[in-house]
This record gives C-alpha cells, structure tokens and sequence, in this order.
C-alpha cells in the first residue's frame, strides 16, 4: 500500500522539510543541444562552472573535466560565457 503524503495546507506551521535536490532524477534528457568542451581552447577559468544553473560541470584540481550530460539541460550558459568560446551548442544526436 502507498503511504499517503500531506498537502503543504495539511502540515504543522513551523515544520522542517527536507530540502529539494534533482540528484536522484536525471533530467538532461530535456536537451535538444549538448555544450561541446574544445580543451585546445579552454584556459580552466571554470567561469562555465561557476554560471551552470545545473551543477552540470565537472571539474578536478581546478580544471575543467567533463559535463555531467545527465543533468545538463542544453541551456548554453556556459558557452555564452566561455571567454575562449572553448564550449559549443551543437544539436542532440538521438
């Protein structure tokens, strides 16, 4: 049987929620272009790292590394603000 979850109106004033998080629902399937890494161009600014709304960019010691595609929701942030154009939209291959 199903436990049935309160409405926000059915909870007691002054409760504490556990905060949302999309860590256990994969959502880049969303995308319908995919930010490309070109490492001859990328100087390890992570200023894509620091603007990506979705955590979506992994790094290590300092340097960029990969992009977690699947969290990345193809927005572009990331490339709009790449001082070296080192990341590219490019369409989704399905």
């Amino acid at each position: 049987m199903e436990e049935k979850k309160l409405s926000w109106k059915q909870l007691p004033e002054g409760d504490v929620l556990e905060a949302g998080t999309s860590r256990n629902f994969k959502t880049g399937n969303w995308r319908s272009v995919r930010p490309i890494h070109i490492p001859e161009r990328c100087i390890h600014c992570l200023i894509c790292w620091v603007y990506c709304p979705d955590s979506a960019i992994k790094t290590q010691d300092g340097k960029f590394l990969e992009f977690d595609y699947d969290y990345c929701k193809g927005c572009g942030i990331c490339a709009h603000e790449c001082p070296k154009d080192a990341i590219s939209m490019e369409p989704e291959k399905k």
